[in-house]
């Protein structure tokens, strides 16, 4: 037993009950709360703020922590949470109080400022306050800064541990000669798939039916979750015995059907995570990335797949058969992994997905590293839309409105769900060695791939990083090439190319 561990223990307990009071906050506003709270309830969202502050830069358990040496006499879990709160302590000990107070209050109703532009189509409501909430990320990435560390590789460090500009500009470089090319090859081949019965009188609670036996099918426990209805679906948690998704439903039955799975395999995530590591600074997800590699493959390379929906696709026309009774199984395979390059990144296929998150990539450098005035994001982000995907918003709402992440000051968020989507394929090609992935699919038994998910991944929490977890899993460093293999060969097969 390590003493001084034991005397910092109420300390790292009281910093995760602040957090989790602030995640019910987020949680509330986005499925619950009324629209004029926001205000009010940021007033409260900033003292919780400036209260885990102090918390974390108390002198006594700097003290405590610096006493805890190596770790000696310390489980592997304790260390990892150790290592995790050194490391949240000296981030914010260099932030003044008042300024991270302000912050916490700006973000809690930037995101209401957000909404109400969005609506309306103008981004020009929205720019003076996304310009503060970019000078605030400035300015603590410049406090926080080691001598001679960019300010935007000190964002991503915040996302993805070992992923900084040059790394990063490799991999998008990857894809960008890759898969741009691809994907005019795929879109000029003249085989596209109907998928126009996808949309339609889909009635709202049997799409939510049928999505919580999608989630229960995957492996979420409801037991230890709950999913609610938002606007835009969500993964949060407590901790690994009370793990919340939302959906949200449309007129396009598909948007429901993966992203219930993409947010269940989130859940599963954290609901895998060890109780000796829940509510503790380790007992999360590895890093952003890790967890879209797990939402991702469950949405994508497992949902999507012929073999997933063998035992499944009567149940589905069951449910809608008015819509389905004359559709065929490889008709809906092929429909819901069509290539369309389009405006929405939620509503992207698997192969211009990442395209999408290259754009917002290149623009936050842009805002970041190069000083680019927030009032030239609609013109700059409609430039490389067209050029990396071929279209052009025809207003801010479908152009550089379309994701809550700025408003909420997640600038180095979005490289997540790139890396991500290249963590799952590096993993599938791996795991196909291993295990008969797609006779399991077929049999209606996903539980083994579960849970070789959850013996690589999910049980390590914060103990490894991505970039170990991939290692010790793949038994090779990160490889773009295994998710351009990965893309190239399943859309050829799909276009016959």
């Amino acid at each position: 037993m390590n003493e001084s561990y034991e005397r910092l223990k109420p300390y790292m307990e009281k910093a995760q009950a602040l957090q989790t009071a602030m995640v019910l906050f987020e949680w509330d506003n986005e499925t619950l709360a009324p629209r004029a709270a926001a205000p009010y309830t940021a007033r409260m969202i900033g003292a919780i703020s400036e209260e885990y502050l102090r918390v974390m830069t108390d002198e006594t358990a700097r003290k405590l922590a610096q006493d805890c040496g190596d770790g000696a006499g310390m489980t592997e879990a304790e260390a990892a949470a150790l290592r995790e709160f050194r490391e949240e302590m000296k981030k914010l000990e260099r932030i003044p109080a008042k300024e991270y107070r302000e912050y916490a209050e700006l973000t809690a109703r930037s995101a209401g400022i957000w909404a109400e532009a969005r609506k309306n189509r103008d981004f020009g409501a929205f720019a003076p306050t996304l310009r503060q909430v970019l000078d605030y990320q400035k300015r603590f990435a410049s406090y926080q800064a080691e001598p001679g560390q960019k300010l935007y590789d000190v964002m991503l460090d915040s996302y993805e541990k070992g992923f900084d500009m040059e790394s990063l500009d490799r991999f998008f470089g990857q894809l960008k000669t890759e898969l741009v090319p691809f994907l005019r090859q795929v879109m000029d081949c003249g085989r596209q798939p109907d998928d126009a019965f996808l949309e339609g009188d889909y009635p709202k609670e049997k799409q939510e039916a049928f999505a919580g036996f999608l989630a229960r099918y995957v492996g979420f426990d409801f037991d230890r979750g709950v999913m609610a209805v938002s606007a835009h679906p969500f993964t949060t948690n407590l901790h690994n015995h009370d793990v919340r998704i939302t959906n949200a439903y449309t007129r396009r039955v598909d948007d429901a059907i993966f992203s219930v799975i993409h947010e269940s395999g989130h859940g599963i995530y954290e609901q895998g995570i060890p109780d000796a590591l829940t509510l503790t600074p380790a007992g999360q997800g590895a890093s952003m990335g890790m967890h879209e590699s797990q939402s991702r493959f469950f949405e994508n390379i497992i949902g999507r797949s012929r073999a997933f929906w063998v035992p499944l696709y009567g149940r589905l026309q069951e449910t809608f058969p008015e819509q389905l009774k004359t559709v065929s199984l490889d008709a809906f395979v092929r429909a819901v992994n069509k290539a369309r390059p389009g405006l929405i990144r939620i509503q992207a296929d698997e192969l211009t997905y990442s395209l999408h998150i290259m754009v917002r990539y290149e623009v936050e450098k842009l805002l970041v590293e190069q000083g680019m005035d927030v009032r030239e994001l609609p013109e700059i982000w409609a430039e490389k839309y067209r050029e990396y995907l071929g279209v052009c918003p025809e207003n801010d709402g479908e152009g550089v409105l379309q994701d809550i992440h700025w408003s909420q000051g997640s600038f180095g968020y979005f490289p997540s769900y790139a890396l991500g989507s290249a963590f799952g394929a590096q993993m599938y090609e791996t795991m196909k060695t291993q295990m008969d992935v797609e006779g399991l699919l077929e049999q209606g038994n996903p539980a083994p791939i579960r849970e070789y998910l959850r013996e690589h991944v999910h049980r390590y929490g914060k103990m490894k990083t991505s970039r170990q977890i991939l290692k010790d899993m793949t038994g090779k460093e990160f490889d773009a090439g295994c998710y351009i293999r990965y893309l190239k060969e399943k859309y050829g097969m799909l276009y016959g190319i």
